[in-house]
This record gives structure tokens, C-alpha cells and sequence, in this order.
């Protein structure tokens, strides 16, 4: 469903900030995969969900998804293949509109858009019934401004809005590092739920070791832009934030020093 060949990123080049970010990627996902992602600041997570996006364009190489290169199409272009949720719960709603008119728009990406009413009472009933699944009070509120949420109900709305339309590959950028720990729990195990029913790809990006090994099926780990680390299958199953330390020292020759890395385990 995703695949990276050898793509670089360099940020400022000639100048005297110049930061190679991404140093030769590769990564395949196959459909289903539910990946996690961990690595030192600086390692290049972020920047690899950037050019998926599009955020910004790589120096070279390719991405792939479906079998579609997608490397050289503007980021509303890549729109319709993806669905992302950020680490600001403010970054995926509108905060002056009710929820179930942001969930509405989220329906609505890529459509054609014509002059009849609003919502339909079944699209009424249709995100009801999907905000109940939520076990957070939700769908007895749809009328309410999405400002007026906590951040782990915003996140919420922003996860459900992500994969409405089930995206061919789900993008989670740390999306529970703004959220308290068991805002963060309920907020990861919805998206377990989501990702298992609809049966979608996902890449997530997290700082938290015991997070990256106990969800998904595969983990990868960056450092200095490129993939050192990938694990799956029974391996990871049986993965422990001990042996997980101890693979990145054998493989990069060094030890974890990133604070955050390591107050996450």
C-alpha cells in the first residue's frame, strides 16, 4: 500500500544551516500494516510523514501508494489518498463550527458539492452512531462547538474525521503527545478500533517506546534520516523496551541520549 524508495531531504542546502533530514528511506507497508515509528529527535520521523503528505517535496527518490507515485503531486493532490491526524488536537477541527459539521466537511473531501440542505437526518444518525462507539458523551452533543471540546475529544473528532472516507494510508504524527496519559490511552485504543475495523494502513509516529512496541504489527526506528531498525511479526510480539535499546545500540553503534526517548520508556 506504501512504498518509499530512497528518498532524501535536505533542508537549507548550501547555506551554513543546512540539515540533511531524510538520508535514503526506504520503506514498504503492505495493506493492513499498522507501523509504528520511533526514533530520536532529529531522526527524520516527522519529515518522512511530510513527504508523504506533501508537505514539502523530496530531493529525490520516490513514494508510492497503491502503486501510484505520488512524488511529484502538490499536497491537495495527495488529499484523497491519505488521512492524518497532528499532535495539536487544534490542528484537525474547526473550532467555530459544530461537530457534526466538521465531521460533514471531512465526508465531503474530494466531492462534488451542490445547493441542497445541510446534513440529511441519515448522515444525522450515521455519525451518532459512530461518535457512540467513542464511549465519550459525543454523540449527545454534535450540536456543540468543537472549541468548547477537552483536547482528547478534539482528537477524537480529528481521528474520526481522518478516516471517514478510509483513507488508502492513515498518517498518526504523535497524536496523543499533547494529551494526558489517559486521555492518551483511550485516544490510542480508539485508534486500534478504528484502524482494525476498517482494516487500514497506518504509519504512526510516537516518542513513547512502550507505545510503538505494544501497538501495531511492525516498528520501525530512524536515525539520522534513514531506517536502521524493522521489526514484525513474532519478534515483535515479544519485543521489550529493554531489547529494543539494546538492537538500536548493536545496529547504530551508540546509545538512546535523547531525554525524551528515554523518560518514555
Amino acid at each position: 500500500m506504501l512504498e518509499i524508495n530512497n528518498i532524501y531531504k535536505t533542508f537549507n542546502a548550501g547555506t551554513v544551516n543546512e540539515k540533511r533530514a531524510l538520508n535514503g528511506v526506504n520503506l514498504k507497508l503492505n495493506d493492513g500494516d499498522f507501523c509504528t515509528v520511533i526514533g530520536g529527535n532529529g531522526a527524520g520521523k516527522s519529515t518522512v510523514l511530510n513527504s508523504i503528505a506533501g508537505v514539502w517535496p523530496v530531493d529525490s527518490g520516490e513514494i508510492l501508494i497503491d502503486g501510484k507515485d505520488i512524488s511529484g503531486l502538490p499536497e491537495h493532490k495527495r488529499a484523497p489518498y491519505l488521512g492524518r491526524v497532528f499532535q495539536d488536537p487544534m490542528t484537525g477541527t474547526v473550532a467555530d463550527m459544530e461537530i457534526i459539521e466538521n465531521l460533514a466537511i471531512a465526508a465531503r473531501r474530494g466531492k462534488r458539492r451542490g445547493l441542497s440542505w445541510g446534513v440529511k437526518k441519515s448522515e444525522k444518525d450515521k455519525y451518532r452512531e459512530m461518535l457512540k462507539e467513542f464511549d465519550l458523551g459525543l454523540e449527545d452533543r454534535m450540536t456543540t462547538k468543537v472549541g468548547l471540546l477537552s483536547g482528547g475529544q478534539r482528537q477524537a473528532i480529528t481521528l474520526l474525521m481522518a478516516t471517514i472516507q478510509k483513507p488508502k494510508l492513515l498518517l498518526l504524527d504523535e497524536h496523543t503527545a499533547a494529551l494526558d496519559p489517559k486521555t492518551a490511552a483511550k485516544v490510542l485504543e480508539l485508534s486500534d478500533k478504528i484502524i482494525e475495523e476498517n482494516h487500514l494502513t497506518a504509519l504512526m509516529v510516537t516518542h513513547n517506546m512502550k507505545d510503538a512496541i505494544t501497538h501495531g504489527n511492525r516498528l520501525i526506528m530512524m536515525c539520522d534520516g534513514k531506517v536502521i531498525l524493522n521489526i514484525e511479526g513474532e519478534e515483535k510480539k515479544k519485543l521489550t523496551v529493554e531489547h529494543l535499546l539494546q538492537k538500536f545500540e548493536e545496529v547504530s553503534g551508540s546509545k538512546i541520549e535523547n531525554d525524551r526517548m528515554l523518560l518514555s520508556e
